[in-house]
């Protein structure tokens, strides 16, 4: 009576347990019991595509929605600057071209030829500035998107820890700093 208790026991404790399981796993399809969830390698590929196609997209794609106005921000601001710069310096071109012809009925008659050119070379080093600026961001966003796709498949668990740490010398019991880096199996 006694062993078919403590057999019915141990039955019931590994009941779901693979020891007893008249089940054959296929080796290939097996999970990868450390990993929580499963990595698909052209993930970032994608977001960075996703973003170079529409800027904020690949942030959209990555579930990263707090980053689509920092995208537009930078990209609308630098945007405007350019359009402001460009249509400064046309504005202050046409004007000298007048100068040339003979008009002296512009809006920067208060100007002098020379003061007029530097205005365009002025504007115009921003208006260039303002496009690099563009572009930049929008490299920006894509190269995030790729990045941030990668960093998504990064294990960071509580397995894996770095920590500041504040000890006593044993010597002459002044403070040291350090750094304690655990991994746990």
């Amino acid at each position: 009576m006694n062993k078919v208790f403590y057999i019915l026991l141990l039955v019931f404790l590994f009941e779901n347990q693979t020891v007893f399981s008249q089940k054959v796993s296929n080796p290939i399809k097996a999970k990868d019991t450390l990993k929580s969830a499963e990595i698909d390698p052209l993930r970032p590929s994608k977001a960075a595509f996703y973003s170079a196609i529409l800027p904020g997209l690949g942030q959209a794609y990555n579930k990263k929605y707090w980053k689509i106005p920092i995208v537009y921000g930078a990209i609308g601001t630098s945007m405007y600057l350019y359009l402001d710069n460009n249509k400064k310096y046309n504005s202050y071109r046409d004007a000298y071209k007048r100068r040339l012809a003979g008009f002296n009925d512009d809006q920067y008659q208060f100007l002098d030829d020379s003061r007029l050119i530097q205005a365009q070379r002025f504007y115009q080093r921003n208006r260039e500035l303002s496009l690099l600026f563009v572009i930049g961001f929008y490299v920006l966003n894509i190269v995030d998107a790729n990045v941030d796709a990668h960093l998504i498949q990064f294990n960071v668990n509580d397995k894996l820890s770095l920590q500041p740490d504040v000890y006593m010398n044993d010597i002459n019991y002044k403070p040291n700093v350090g750094l304690t880096f655990n991994y746990k199996f």
